[in-house]
């Protein structure tokens, strides 16, 4: 297989998408023969710098492969980590070609916002000599395995809200209601119903000593900067949903509250099911959650919004209305994927149908042994199988859980079952180190809520 004169391996395509393009497989062909060092330099929040040093080809016969990676690579690199400034080193003709496409009125415009929003200053792209590339400054932090004590812990969920009460690491009580956070302006909506599960959780307990949540979006402390719970809200209204939480916790009393990413959350309730580090969480729900956890169960402070990031680089790939990129991982670990590749199984959905329902759809074919929804999950698993290649590249793995609805049912042991297959038969040596699975009974048992729980440390 070829693509933009970079010959690559790929031997089990998915069955429904045979023109899938793995960034990471695609990558790592791309490098064999890069010689020109470059270094891209990340910086966020805190003064927190992310450095990578990789190569280009540098010819121009190589000149499309060139951008096309570099391009792709800061993309990946600002949806894993978050920033604000990326210093591109070593390439100034590439830079530039960044510059215009990363500009308010740029292809990746929508980027341009998102990263402006978040760290609320104007998102660079810098062209500087390899020689004066930044220094790298990271710094990872604990987070949660606090179980001491009276806490509330909260999962603000995009159709459900989940609130448990939490004594001493048991679950005294635990409730999911549902609400529609995604279709109110009004963040008083939001507010309302974030109390009244505080205050429910607070009545099964003598008293509350923290707050833990676990919540979609992209956070610095406790303020959502972007979260898509919140999108109906107009960003005139935007300071009463930053200090949503904060003012949430003071009516319940003076009590410490931790706000965290859900995709952490989930990594860090593997972790503590576990009892182990370098883990990845995956949750494929309305979108794709990820999160993660180092060796010693540490956060590294990135944003980990892995739905928005590359991994398919064939040009007819579908289109993220939302990001308005094409190729990027909400479109292929969520149930849009399911959805998306219907047709293409002979699967007529009827469009009245919310996408949840149509999952349910898909899910209850495949509870029949329904070839074509087998082919779905089969191709899922094929997208899978190549994209732990891709996160490994960026992450240290060596568990990634697999949550989220689509991967409840026949459908998820499917995803399972040829993601390992592929991964044992064309990458043995990633397959020996990352163990692709699905939460044990313990891990189930902790919860998403109870290891929000335990995100404060009670003074």
């Amino acid at each position: 297989m070829q693509y933009l004169g970079i010959d690559y391996q790929m031997k089990h395509a998915p069955k429904l998408d045979p023109t899938f393009i793995p960034f990471g497989v695609w990558r790592e062909a791309y490098l064999k023969d890069a010689k020109q060092p470059i270094a891209i330099a990340v910086e966020r929040d805190k003064g927190r710098i992310s450095v990578h040093h990789t190569c280009i080809h540098g010819t121009p016969e190589m000149a499309e492969a060139d951008y096309r990676y570099v391009e792709r690579y800061v993309k990946f690199l600002l949806w894993s980590t978050g920033g604000f400034r990326v210093s591109v080193c070593g390439c100034p003709d590439l830079a530039q070609r960044l510059q215009k496409d990363y500009a308010p009125d740029g292809t990746r415009h929508f980027d341009c916002t998102f990263f402006h929003q978040v760290y609320e200053t104007p998102l660079e792209i810098l062209s500087l000599p390899l020689e004066q590339c930044p220094q790298a400054n990271e710094v990872a932090e604990s987070m949660g395995g606090h179980m001491d004590g009276c806490r509330i812990g909260f999962d603000a969920g995009g159709s459900d809200r989940k609130v448990s009460a939490v004594i001493d690491g048991e679950c005294v009580y635990s409730e999911e209601v549902v609400w529609f956070p995604k279709l109110q302006e009004d963040p008083d909506y939001h507010f309302q119903h974030i109390v009244e599960a505080f205050k429910t959780a607070a009545s099964k307990m003598p008293r509350v000593d923290a707050i833990g949540v676990s919540s979609a979006g992209t956070f610095i402390g406790n303020a959502p900067m972007v979260a898509s719970l919140f999108i109906k809200v107009p960003r005139s209204n935007w300071d009463k949903v930053k200090t949503i939480y904060d003012r949430a916790a003071k009516e319940i009393g003076d009590v410490p509250i931790v706000v965290a990413n859900d995709g952490d959350v989930s990594a860090l309730a593997g972790a503590m099911g576990l009892g182990v580090g370098n883990i990845m969480g995956i949750a494929m729900g309305t979108s794709e959650a990820v999160g993660y956890v180092d060796k010693d169960q540490n956060v590294l402070g990135w944003i980990n919004e892995l739905a928005f990031a590359p991994v398919d680089l064939q040009e007819g790939a579908m289109q993220d209305e939302w990001s308005t990129d094409f190729g990027v991982g909400c479109k292929y670990f969520s149930q849009d994927a399911v959805i998306k590749l219907a047709p293409a199984a002979g699967i007529e959905l009827d469009e009245s149908l919310s996408p949840a329902e149509k999952l349910k759809v898909v899910q209850g074919l495949m509870n029949q042994d329904d070839p074509r929804a087998v082919a779905i999950f089969e191709t899922i698993g094929a997208y899978l199988a190549y994209t732990v290649v891709l996160y490994s590249q960026f992450y240290d793995i060596e568990h990634m859980m697999m949550l989220g609805r689509v991967m409840s049912g026949k459908g998820g042991d499917t995803i399972l079952r040829v993601c390992n297959e592929i991964l044992a038969d064309e990458f043995p040596a990633l397959a020996k180190k990352c163990e692709v699975m699905l939460p044990d009974e313990k891990t189930r048992r902790v919860g998403q809520s109870v290891a929000a729980a335990s995100l404060p440390k009670i003074k």
